[in-house]
C-alpha cells in the first residue's frame, strides 16, 4: 500500500497498544486501556467492514445458561467451576449494561424459557428433578430461586406442556450495542482500521512487528481478541464454531416475548421488532460447522424453518426475511483464555458462545494484565 507521510505519522507511528478484533472484547479492552492510559495511542484492527466473528452476528441474548446447559456443564466441571462461570457471565452482563446503559442497547428483562421436545423425556425429567438443587447452588449469586416451571402459554407445539423459566435473563439489540461501543471508542480517540487483516506478527524486545494485508507497522503491545478466528494467529486451545441464524418478516399480533432455548441450547429464538429470530443447529453437522467461513447450509436452514413450522409458529404464516452466520470460539473447557503469550503479546479468546455475557469482562481482564505489568491497580 502506497502510504503518505500523513498516514504514517497520524495512524502508524508511536503506537502503544494494537488490538486485533473490533468486537465486544476488543472494544471493551480498548476502552479500559484508554481509561487507565489516557495519553496512549490505541489502534484497533478489524478484518471486516463491520466487526466480524459473532459480535454483530449474534442473537442478542443477555443470558448466562439454561437449566439443561448447567446440568450438562456439571458433568465436566466441578460445582465451584460452574458457579464461577455463571458469576463471570452475570458480572460481564452487569458491566456491559453499566458501560452503555440499558436504554442505549435496548435491554429488556423479559425472562428466558427452556422448551423440551416431546421426545426428550430423559432430559426433561433430569431438569425437573435437579431444578431445586441447581437453584440452591445459584442462590448465593442471585439471592433467590433462578429456575421455575411455567405452563406453555405461547401455543408451541410438539413440546412438553411445562417450560422452565428464568426470570433473571433478558435480551438486547446487538446492532445498537455494537454501534454504541464503536461510537464510544472513536469519541475517545481510539482509531479503528477496517478491512485490515493481520497475517502474522513477531515479538522482540523493542515491541511487536505486525504484517497485515494492507499495511505493516510496529506497536509496543499487541492484544489479540479475535475469538473464533484465534486459531489463525495463535497456538491456543480454541477452535471456530459457526452458528447459523435466520429472522422472519414482521408477524402481526406476535405474542411470543422473551428468549427461548430448545434441545440443550443448540437452538435458540426470541422476538425482535415483531419478528422471530431463530438460530442454532450446529449439532446437526459439527464437522462442517467447525469453520471460519461465513455462510449457511440447506441442512441447517431447512431444520430451522421446520422448527418454525412445527413448533414455534405452527398456526402462523411466516416468511423468512434474512439468514446469516457468525463464528464463535470454543474449546474443551468453558473458561475463556485470557493470558500473556510473550513479552509484548496478550490474548482474550474462547468465549464459548457467551460473548454478550462475558465479552465486556474479558476485555477488562485483558486490560488488567497490561495494567498489572505497568504497576497500575
Amino acid at each position: 500500500m502506497n502510504l503518505s507521510y500523513w498516514e504514517i505519522k497520524t495512524w502508524l507511528t508511536n503506537i502503544d497498544f494494537t488490538i486485533v478484533g473490533s468486537g465486544i472484547v476488543g472494544l471493551n479492552c480498548a476502552l479500559q486501556l484508554k481509561s487507565r492510559f489516557p495519553t496512549a495511542k490505541i489502534i484497533v484492527l478489524e478484518k471486516g467492514v463491520f466487526p466480524q466473528g459473532a459480535s454483530t452476528k449474534n442473537a442478542g441474548f443477555a443470558c448466562f445458561g439454561s437449566l439443561s446447559e448447567i446440568i450438562e456443564d456439571l458433568k465436566t466441571h466441578s460445582e465451584n467451576e460452574v458457579l464461577e462461570l455463571i458469576k463471570k457471565r452475570i458480572n460481564g452482563l452487569n458491566l456491559l449494561r453499566k458501560n452503555l446503559g440499558d436504554k442505549v442497547i435496548d435491554y429488556q428483562n423479559l425472562g428466558g424459557y427452556e422448551l423440551f421436545l416431546n421426545s426428550e423425556d430423559e432430559l426433561y425429567q433430569s431438569c425437573i428433578e435437579r431444578k431445586d438443587k441447581i437453584n440452591q447452588l445459584l442462590k448465593p449469586v442471585f439471592n433467590g430461586n433462578v429456575f421455575s416451571i411455567k405452563q406453555n402459554l405461547f401455543n408451541f407445539q410438539n413440546v412438553k406442556s411445562n417450560l422452565c423459566f428464568n426470570k433473571f435473563e433478558g435480551q438486547l439489540d446487538t446492532g445498537k450495542m455494537m454501534n454504541a461501543l464503536l461510537n464510544k471508542a472513536q469519541s475517545l480517540g481510539i482509531k479503528i482500521l477496517n478491512n485490515c487483516n493481520v497475517q502474522e506478527f513477531s515479538d522482540d524486545s523493542n515491541g511487536v512487528k505486525i504484517k497485515t494485508n494492507t499495511v505493516d507497522f510496529s506497536t509496543n503491545k499487541l492484544l489479540v481478541a479475535t475469538n473464533g478466528f484465534a486459531s489463525k494467529l495463535l497456538n491456543e486451545n480454541v477452535k471456530p464454531a459457526r452458528a447459523q441464524v435466520l429472522v422472519t418478516k414482521p408477524i402481526k399480533n406476535l405474542e411470543i416475548k422473551g428468549t427461548f432455548h430448545l434441545d440443550r441450547g443448540y437452538y435458540y429464538f426470541r422476538d425482535i421488532d415483531n419478528r422471530i429470530l431463530l438460530g442454532g443447529g450446529r449439532n446437526l453437522d459439527f464437522i462442517t460447522e467447525e469453520t471460519t467461513e461465513f455462510g449457511t447450509t440447506k441442512k441447517i436452514q431447512n431444520k430451522l424453518e421446520e422448527l418454525l413450522k412445527t413448533t414455534i409458529l405452527p398456526h402462523t404464516n411466516f416468511e423468512i426475511d434474512h439468514s446469516w452466520s457468525g463464528i464463535m470460539g470454543i474449546g474443551n473447557r468453558k473458561k475463556a483464555i485470557v493470558k500473556q503469550l510473550s513479552n509484548n503479546v496478550y490474548c482474550g479468546v474462547r468465549l464459548g458462545g457467551m460473548g454478550i455475557a462475558i465479552g465486556s469482562l474479558v476485555g477488562k481482564e485483558l486490560a488488567d494484565l497490561i495494567s498489572k505489568k505497568a504497576g497500575i491497580s
